[in-house]
């Protein structure tokens, strides 16, 4: 099955800006939609960003909109988050995810995504 693996998380000051991957293995990668969550520490794991198979649409929680993009280039199998202005808030462990979902609108719904990856910290220093 799908194996994702997330990098690029680190240390980061208050309104700077960090680029995270995520990589996946198999040849099927360019047929899913794709999503980012996380989960600060004593919180529940919240939705960031969806992104459809092709890369022709997108979708944000309203938190990271405006600051956060989501990318992905198929012919790498890696999906991209680039994050800007960074807060303190935005702290916590990143991880990416396939979407089961057709919209990416539904990508939000914790429980229709599968295959999670192990894992980044992202740490926004005050």
């Amino acid at each position: 099955q799908v194996q994702l693996v997330e990098s690029g998380g680190g240390l980061v000051q208050t309104g700077g800006s960090l680029s995270l991957s995520c990589a996946a293995s198999g040849r099927a990668f360019r047929s899913y939609n794709m999503a980012w969550f996380r989960q600060a520490q004593g919180k529940e794991r919240e939705f960031v960003a969806a992104i459809f198979w092709s890369g022709g649409s997108q979708h944000y929680s309203n938190t990271v909109e405006g600051r956060f993009f989501i990318t992905r280039d198929n012919a790498k199998s890696t999906v991209y988050l680039h994050m800007n202005s960074l807060k303190p808030e935005d702290t916590g462990v990143y991880y990416c995810a396939v979407c089961k979902e057709l919209i990416v609108t539904q990508c939000a719904r914790e429980l229709v995504n599968d295959f999670w990856g192990p894992g980044t910290q992202v740490t926004v220093s005050s």
